[in-house]
């Protein structure tokens, strides 16, 4: 091992490190990772994390069917749509199955109860049916999702008076993109897909500046101004044509602890945010809180109580 380090690190030009004080610092890494490092296979056990770049495919697919033209294939006729809605659903189908595998078959306890993998390394039976099913099951959701996102764009359309049209939209705006992949991430973190959903709503994050976790419930017509800076916590549930601006927080209060000092998961600990809401740039909404009906909160107001319906709560 140590040779094959030596020669190729010799070679290299650029190399500033000594080779054998490259070697000291390989074997370092590797004895010493701390548990920073994940097998893909342990005692005979397939253990595949998702692939991101695989998950990143999906999505960019998905986009061209749910808003076809737009993205992947630009030339689309009417006659051609069916075959391309088609083909690449069924790249999708086959993709995201493997992808949902891989993170049923890491996050399974590694028993005959759960994995098959355990009994037999070559393959996780039981993964692969729940696989198959989940992935039929989000299939089948993608219907709703075109349904939701069409409002969507209908909403930045009208709500944007610097929006030339609607395809402006879907082309060039941050918040659509955002809320593309949060719907989509959301289907799939309803049927407790494990780890992708945070694949997909991170890699939207890290193009856009949104935030916007996979547990959140988000109503029709939601429109994201700008968008950079907005976060929108796990248990958040926004109504239907609500309006955020950059820079909003909606968002925990604080992390309630068991006995033992962890942090208790899952409970509901974000804002509800009811109807015709608008939230300007810089507001953060903390906690369980309910902001009432076409309510309008002004810019880098603080919250931690709810307010009625028709509120309008400005800088004191």
């Amino acid at each position: 091992m140590s040779d094959i380090i030596n020669d190729k690190f010799v070679k290299g030009a650029n190399c500033d490190v000594p080779p054998k004080d490259l070697v000291s610092v390989v074997n370092a890494l590797c004895e010493g990772h701390n548990g920073l490092v994940r097998w893909g296979s342990s005692h005979g056990v397939q253990r595949q994390l998702p692939s991101r770049d695989a998950l990143i495919e999906i999505v960019e697919l998905l986009r061209s069917v749910l808003f076809p033209g737009y993205f992947g294939v630009s030339d689309l006729t009417r006659e051609s749509m069916t075959f391309h809605v088609g083909a690449t659903l069924d790249s999708v189908v086959r993709m995201l199955r493997e992808q949902i595998k891989r993170g049923l078959c890491f996050y399974a306890t590694l028993d005959e109860h759960t994995c098959g993998a355990a009994v037999d390394p070559e393959a996780c039976y039981k993964c692969v049916e729940k696989a198959d099913i989940l992935t039929r099951s989000f299939l089948a959701g993608l219907p709703e999702i075109r349904r939701l996102l069409a409002l969507d764009v209908i909403a930045a359309y009208e709500g944007d008076p610097a929006a030339r049209s609607p395809d402006e939209a879907i082309f060039c705006y941050p918040g659509i993109l955002a809320i593309t992949c949060q719907r989509l991430a959301h289907l799939l973190y309803q049927l407790d897909v494990p780890l992708i959903p945070r694949i997909i709503t991170e890699y939207s994050h890290s193009l856009t500046g949104i935030d916007i976790h996979p547990g959140a419930e988000i109503g029709e017509g939601f429109f994201i101004d700008h968008g950079t800076g907005v976060v929108i916590g796990e248990t958040c549930i926004i109504g239907k044509n609500v309006t955020l601006y950059q820079g909003v927080t909606l968002g925990a209060k604080s992390f309630p602890k068991d006995e033992h000092g962890n942090p208790i998961k899952g409970i509901p600990r974000h804002p509800i945010v009811e109807d015709d809401v608008v939230v300007y740039s810089g507001a953060t909404i903390l906690g369980r809180v309910t902001i009432g009906r076409a309510s309008t909160i002004g810019g880098n107001v603080w919250l931690t109580e709810s307010v009625p319906p028709n509120s309008r709560i400005t800088q004191g």
